[in-house]
This record gives C-alpha cells, structure tokens and sequence, in this order.
C-alpha cells in the first residue's frame, strides 16, 4: 500500500548535530523538531529533501528510531561537505520528497546483474541500498576497481547482503 503524505511545504529550523560518542564510528544526526504524525500524516518514514547551511543538500528519510523524536541521519560525506562535526549547529530546510526514486544504472551493471539472475533481487532492494551499491561501483577511478566491484556486488547479492 503506498502511504499518502500531507505536504506542509518547505520547513526551516537549526539543530544541533548529535553523535552517541560512547559508541566508535556511530552515525551522526539532527533532531526533527516536529510530530511527523501531525506534519506530515504518517507516523514514520517520511522521504525528504534537505538543504544544510544552504548549500549541500541531501536526500533521505525522516525516521523515529526509538528516541523521543524523529531524525534525520547525517552521512559522514555529508559532515565533511559542510565541515561541521557533532555539537555544532546546522541551518535546515526540510522537503517532501514523495516523487518516484530513480537510480541511472548504467549497462554494464545492469548486464551483470541479468547475467548472474539478481536483476530481480537488486530491483526489490530499498531504494537507498540500490543507490549505495551503484555509488560505490560509480566511485571507482580505476577501470579494473569498477569491474571488480561490480563482481562483488553481484557476489554480496547473491549471498543475501543488501548494502556494500
């Protein structure tokens, strides 16, 4: 069943970025200061677009992850980008993003993954597992590291792991 969302339109606020620092290599978010009930009409899993300090803008999902408030996860890509770690304050501006994610697969991923019979496997995966998959091949400076990664993925697929 597709969820159907309110649109509030754009909403701008500051936060502060978090980090669970007893946990190494722990992710980094921003509180979502709102009810994604009353905001939004749904109670979890709001897609979003966001543009941090004006500039770097990200897309995602609002998630309630048992804490007191909805978040928004910052990626560590997304930090440097910005050049702020936790505990310093971001200027936000959130988005619904309701429309069809698309990921541009290029032919030889697309080859491989019909050639080894996980086209179908790959095309269920959630989008954002999709998209870090064909991020990580389309990350390869080396011709021979692309082919190579393209082998792995087919090979993690193949063996149930969703993400690289």
């Amino acid at each position: 069943m597709t969820k159907v969302y309110k649109n509030p339109g754009p909403i701008k606020f500051s936060a502060i970025i978090q980090r669970n620092t007893d946990i190494d290599n722990s992710s980094a978010w921003i509180n979502f200061p709102y009810d994604l009930k009353e905001t939004y009409g749904v109670g979890n899993l709001v897609p979003f677009k966001a543009t941090f300090d004006g500039r770097v803008v990200y897309r995602g999902s609002i998630a309630k992850m048992g804490g007191p408030s909805a978040m928004i996860l910052l990626r560590k890509d997304v930090r440097a980008e910005l050049d702020k770690q936790p505990g310093e304050k971001v200027e936000v501006v959130v988005e619904l993003d309701d429309k069809p994610r698309e990921i541009n697969i290029a032919y030889d991923i697309k080859k491989s993954l019909k050639a080894a019979g996980l086209w179908e496997k790959f095309d269920k995966l959630a989008y954002t597992h999709r998209k870090e998959y064909v991020q990580w091949i389309e990350e390869a400076k080396k011709p021979e590291t692309r082919v190579s990664r393209i082998q792995k993925m087919c090979e993690m697929l193949a063996a149930g792991k969703t993400r690289p």
